[in-house]
């Protein structure tokens, strides 16, 4: 699983979290022995699913209203990438 957080509302929609998944995925697959990178996320951040998409990461499953924040329960979304569909694309 991988993930980043940014803080500050100001710095959302700007590419900064594509600018910072694609050479991180791009370096564990390729210095790791592994077929998938996983990210979980939340339906109230639709940003980081929209993201993620962008990307090649699809979703995976969810989980129905595991997060409970300011008294609304959202789906915890499961998103994943695999190596062959990672190398296919054109963002490494």
């Amino acid at each position: 699983e991988i993930g980043i957080a940014i803080y500050s509302q100001r710095d959302w929609g700007k590419g900064i979290g594509r600018k910072a998944l694609v050479p991180w995925i791009t370096h564990l697959f390729e210095s790791l022995e592994i077929e998938r990178i996983g990210l979980t996320t939340w339906s109230g951040n639709p940003g980081m699913i929209r993201c993620a998409q962008a990307i090649g990461m699809q979703i995976e499953g969810t989980l129905r209203k595991v997060r409970y924040y300011k008294g609304v329960y959202y789906d915890s979304i499961k998103m994943g990438v695999l190596r062959e569909e990672w190398f296919a694309s054109n963002l490494n």
